[in-house]
């Protein structure tokens, strides 16, 4: 009895993640297109038929693009707090009443035997919110979008088996690249995404010795590069004392590629 999960994909273009215990299986966010999706689960070796539900983060594209093909398909259960319903309404389609569910922030549902608490993020989107998952005394935190991680955050993350968490940008690329200055204002900002400097400090705060396992998500891919994240964030660490490639492994993640089905031990 134990969680497994994979990072289906992770990157401006689309996310998904999908977790799973003996008995439930649960996708994050749908930001690929259907036949994406599908294709992403027939990789990781899981019949989406077999989906208890699907939680949403928030209604950026890059979470939802494929979400109400998805549940329309495999007729799946949708659970999103009452702002980003009404904000995605108009993108996903018509769904029926059974499959719309309501899950509000700084709240903790029960899915068979996992545990899932909410919790909101700073990000430019109506009411964005990520999550832990919790199953036999295993711990898997969900923690991307977000302009900065407060205390409140930490609080709720903290010492978990894995993460998965955003190092969006190199901030010398964003400074540097060739995105208008709005935009880049946008993502340096407290409601944009969190660099690798900032991700691995965040870090630092909230990683305890059952930490195993960190996979750095959302890239950018203008702004960013595997190496650069991994060595940046690792170079963080190491600098306060956390044995990275020892105690703990940092993963990658891709836009295109599921990372393996990983067991948390």
């Amino acid at each position: 009895m134990t969680l497994r999960f994979s990072v289906l994909a992770s990157g401006s273009t689309g996310n998904a993640f999908y977790i799973e215990s003996d008995s439930q299986k649960l996708l994050v966010d749908a930001g690929l297109s259907g036949k994406k999706m599908d294709h992403l689960f027939r990789q990781v070796q899981v019949d989406p038929k077999t989906l208890s539900g699907i939680l949403v983060t928030h209604e950026h594209s890059d979470h939802i693009k494929g979400l109400g093909i998805v549940a329309r398909k495999y007729n799946l259960p949708i659970y999103a707090n009452e702002k980003t319903w009404k904000a995605m309404e108009g993108s996903i389609g018509k769904l029926s009443l059974d499959q719309k569910f309501y899950f509000e922030m700084e709240e903790v549902k029960t899915f068979g035997d996992i545990e899932v608490e909410s919790f909101g993020v700073s990000h430019d989107a109506a009411e964005p919110m990520f999550y832990t998952f919790r199953h036999d005394g295993k711990k898997v935190a969900l923690v991307t979008d977000l302009g900065y991680v407060s205390e409140r955050i930490k609080k709720t993350v903290e010492s978990a088996d894995a993460y998965i968490f955003e190092a969006n940008h190199d901030v010398e690329m964003l400074r540097m690249g060739r995105y208008p200055w709005n935009v880049k204002r946008r993502i340096l900002g407290d409601s944009g995404h969190v660099s690798n400097d900032d991700s691995g400090l965040a870090l630092c705060d909230i990683i305890s010795n059952r930490t195993k396992r960190i996979y750095l998500a959302h890239l950018s891919q203008d702004n960013n590069m595997k190496d650069l994240a991994r060595m940046s964030v690792g170079n963080v660490l190491g600098e306060r004392g956390i044995d990275v490639g020892h105690t703990i492994e940092l993963c990658d993640t891709d836009p295109y590629q599921p990372t393996t089905l990983y067991e948390v031990g």
